[in-house]
């Protein structure tokens, strides 16, 4: 992987982290005032964002497992940081909309 596609990589995996916590947020506010079909669809939004970071790290695991190293710089730190949190909140968005769920008798 040359220095231009580990940069586009590390970049998807940050906005499409990005938008999934986004979405999560959404998601909550949705649950929050009581409109469950579009939590339940910001949280499938959100699904669809993680899952095209999933799939660009799987990418680069498959490389380095290949041989093809990729340099561990701060971004790519961030990058992954950045994930982990997007896939953390969203997990917990789910629950919230679950309890607002419980709290309105729905």
């Amino acid at each position: 992987m040359d220095a231009d596609d580990n940069l586009q990589t590390v970049m998807g995996l940050i906005i499409n982290g990005g938008n999934a916590k986004g979405a999560a947020f959404s998601a909550i506010k949705a649950a929050k005032i009581g409109d469950f079909e579009q939590a339940n669809a910001k949280l499938k939004e959100a699904d669809k964002f993680l899952a095209a970071a999933h799939n660009s790290q799987t990418d680069m695991l498959t490389q380095e497992a290949n041989g093809q190293h990729a340099p561990v710089t701060l971004l790519m730190v961030h990058a992954q940081d950045h994930l982990m949190n997007a896939i953390t909140f969203r997990d917990l968005a789910e629950e919230m909309v679950d309890l607002y769920k419980k709290v309105n008798g729905d």
